[in-house]
């Protein structure tokens, strides 16, 4: 007996569903995104009250005149310590995010990340080398420790193709080459580590625990460049990774180049997570987890996968930041730690429950 294919506006329908705006879930991200932006700027060693804080955002507000409540210490800390703490949080958030959801699109597995390609591991590895030895990399605008960074991310990518052959069609084995690059390039770390000196070890330790620093605006101001321009080149390509789903020989069907577009997705996505790693250190679970959370919220397509990573994942960085500054106060917890606690246990849940509806 033989099967019907499905008519063309059947097709067409189910295409026109799968890119859909959800626009619940746009605006539910977008209001988890303002809730936690509140919460973490006014927790911490001294609390801010919302009513003051709010007025003082509104000031900031081009013909916007309202009266100011906070005293200008208050205002100090607001401006120089919260904000800038937070839009860090949410800027790494959401790269590490996009990041994890490119690599899932590229090697067609939802285990795929920065952490588990090695990716991370080589960005970490750049970074102690120019934190410890002091190595110039930098060229141009872009400092040394991004140049760095990404320039150890490249290594360690380009080392789990090779391994792979090339292969993008195998992801297990994609995945066990990261995981020996990322191995390879623990080790590293630690020969490194182990030549230099006591009070120079211990700085890079800090930044390797995954670390937010509340110096100002610079390190917003060091990232933001990367985030705009990868994160636009991974959004560009999410329609790109849709098509990739369904196969190479589909793709090129519909006018598409598969390895080129894999190959642009995976050095943007380097890219923004060398940029990440280079301002808070390694943290892990960002990209692995955000992006489960979102399919469950709004399906597959990249085209609403991608945007929504980014406001969860800065969301859940952020949120992840007040309790590294919170849980043990007047002490801070090293807010990769948080990630590694709340991300661990929920991808073992996703894991398990997979398994067992199989």
């Amino acid at each position: 007996m033989s099967t019907q294919a499905p008519p063309a506006d059947a097709l067409e329908e189910s295409a026109e569903r799968a890119f859909r705006i959800r626009w619940p879930a746009v605006v539910g991200a977008v209001t988890l995104v303002v809730l936690v932006v509140l919460l973490s700027v006014m927790q911490g060693a001294g609390g801010l009250p919302l009513s003051g804080v709010a007025r003082s955002l509104a000031g900031a507000l081009p013909g916007v005149d309202v009266a100011q409540t906070l005293t200008p210490q208050q205002q100090g800390v607001l401006w120089q310590i919260r904000l800038p703490r937070t839009a860090l949080a949410a800027l790494v958030g959401a790269s590490l995010a996009m990041a994890g959801a490119g690599y899932q699109g590229v090697f067609r597995n939802p285990l795929a990340d920065p952490y588990l390609l090695g990716v991370s591991a080589g960005a970490g590895l750049g970074a102690v080398l120019a934190l410890g030895f002091g190595l110039d990399l930098a060229w141009g605008p872009v400092g040394a420790l991004p140049a760095a960074a990404f320039i150890g991310a490249l290594v360690a990518v380009t080392g789990s193709v090779l391994v792979a052959r090339g292969s993008f069609r195998d992801p297990a084995t994609l995945l066990l080459a990261g995981v020996a690059m990322a191995a390879l390039f623990a080790a590293l770390q630690t020969f490194a580590l182990q030549q230099l000196d006591q009070s120079r070890t211990r700085e890079v330790l800090s930044w390797l625990f995954g670390r937010l620093a509340t110096q100002g605006w610079q390190p917003v101001s060091l990232l933001l460049p990367y985030a705009v321009l990868a994160g636009a080149v991974l959004l560009v390509h999410a329609r790109h990774l849709d098509v990739l789903r369904l196969g190479d020989d589909e793709a090129r069907a519909l006018g598409l180049r598969p390895a080129r577009s894999r190959l642009v997705v995976v050095a943007a996505a380097t890219l923004i997570t060398a940029a990440a790693v280079s301002v808070s250190g390694l943290i892990g679970f960002v990209g692995l987890v955000t992006p489960h959370v979102v399919r469950l919220l709004v399906g597959h397509s990249y085209r609403l996968l991608i945007p929504l990573s980014a406001l969860v994942g800065g969301a859940f960085l952020a949120l992840a930041d007040v309790g590294a500054r919170t849980l043990v106060a007047p002490a801070e917890l090293p807010v990769g730690v948080i990630t590694a606690l709340v991300g661990a246990p929920f991808f073992c849940f996703v894991l398990w429950h997979g398994r067992r509806d199989r």
